[in-house]
C-alpha cells in the first residue's frame, strides 16, 4: 500500500502514474484526469498557470490518502499529482489513480479524492485569456473561500 504525492512543473505521464498504482490484488484502477480548457465564460482560455504552497497542500494530500484509507480500507494505492506553472489547453493539470480489487470502491474514492483536494489543497489558479488577460481564481469549493462569495 503506497501514496504517491506530487507537485511538478512537468508535464503528468498519465499512463505512468497509472503504472504506480497497479497491483497484482487489484481488479480496478479508477483515474480521474483534469485537463485545461479552452473557454471560460464565453473567453477564450489559452493555459492556466497553478501555484502552491507546497509544504502545507503535500501535508493536505496525505491527509486525502489517510481519509481515502479510512473510508475504504482495502485501497490498495493512490497517486495525486499536480501540476505548476503554465498548463497549456488540453494537457493534464492534476491526475488521480486508485487501485482497489473492486471498481466501486476506486471510483467513489476517485470522486471524493477530486472534491477534497479542491476543498483543502491550497493550489491556485489563474486563468490567462487570449487577449492577454489573467484572472486567478479561487475553487468554489474551497474552505477558505470569503464570506462574500459564499453569500453568492
Amino acid at each position: 500500500m503506497s501514496n504517491h504525492l506530487l507537485l511538478t512543473h512537468e508535464i503528468l505521464d498519465v499512463g505512468a502514474i497509472s503504472n504506480l498504482v497497479t497491483a497484482g490484488s487489484c481488479g480496478a484502477i479508477s483515474l480521474f484526469v483534469g485537463t485545461t480548457r479552452d473557454n471560460f465564460e464565453e473567453k477564450t482560455v489559452v493555459s492556466l498557470e497553478y501555484e502552491a504552497y507546497e509544504p502545507m497542500a503535500l501535508k493536505e494530500m496525505e491527509s486525502i490518502c489517510s481519509q481515502l484509507r479510512q473510508r475504504w480500507p482495502d485501497i490498495v494505492n493512490i497517486a495525486i499529482y499536480h501540476r505548476l506553472g503554465l498548463v497549456p489547453v488540453s494537457e493534464a493539470s492534476v491526475v488521480i489513480a486508485i487501485s482497489s480489487p473492486h471498481r466501486k470502491t476506486s471510483l467513489e474514492a476517485v470522486s471524493m479524492a477530486i472534491e477534497d483536494l479542491k476543498k483543502h489543497v491550497p493550489i491556485w489558479k489563474k486563468e490567462k485569456y487570449d487577449d492577454d488577460e489573467g484572472m486567478w481564481k479561487e475553487n468554489k469549493e474551497c474552505k477558505w473561500q470569503t464570506k462574500e462569495k459564499e453569500e453568492i
